[in-house]
């Protein structure tokens, strides 16, 4: 019974999002990874901000895949006015360190597609290992506006993780609490609202 089950599980459509369905009945997050657990379908995905973090996957995944240091070439990471997260964009001579999360299901990818939320664009790139410069096929998030006047500068890990990382946690935690309701808020309602009640309380 328990292998009909999961072989019935697919995605459809309930309020303004997609959500996984099993047997008609919505699933919960951990139950999500479970299933994302023994799914054929494995993916890379690059990260190169605030999912550089562990802390940061762990809540949105309930794990930590596997990943590797990798550089992805023509591009750069900015800063964007007013937010503590990067964006990165097609930029001729530059290049965005960053690391690779491996194994990533399908219900995990959908949750990174929810936390990436409409500004960004699942793109198919091509990065380089740096232990053995070996080419990988990932997913990235690309910044959809090309010609965003918020857009400056570059994005420093080190200094988010020094300032940012503690308050981006719980912000985090309360997006995947969001995640599990019925008609949840996207994540940019959910960082402005809570960096709203952050800054009222200092």
């Amino acid at each position: 019974l328990r292998l009909r089950l999961r072989n019935s599980a697919k995605y459809i459509k309930t309020g303004r999002k997609k959500r996984l369905i099993y047997i008609g009945i919505p699933i919960s997050r951990k139950r999500k990874v479970e299933m994302g657990e023994a799914a054929v379908a494995a993916h890379n995905v690059f990260v190169y901000g605030s999912l550089l973090s562990d802390d940061v996957v762990r809540v949105l995944l309930n794990r930590v895949p596997p990943s590797s240091a990798v550089l992805l070439n023509h591009f750069h990471r900015f800063s964007i006015k007013g937010r503590v997260y990067p964006a990165i964009l097609p930029v001729q001579n530059r290049h965005v360190s960053g690391r690779v999360l491996m194994g990533i299901s399908d219900p995990e990818l959908h949750i990174l597609d929810e936390f990436e939320d409409v500004e960004y664009q699942r793109t198919r790139v091509e990065v380089s290992l740096l232990e053995s410069s070996d080419k990988l096929q990932a997913h990235a998030y690309v910044w959809r506006n090309t010609s965003d006047p918020n857009l400056y500068g570059d994005w420093d890990f080190e200094e988010w993780k020094q300032v940012h990382k503690e308050s981006f946690i719980k912000m985090t935690m309360g997006f995947m609490e969001e995640l599990e309701l019925p008609e949840s808020k996207p994540i940019g309602a959910t960082y402005e609202s809570f960096y709203q009640q952050d800054d009222a309380e200092k």
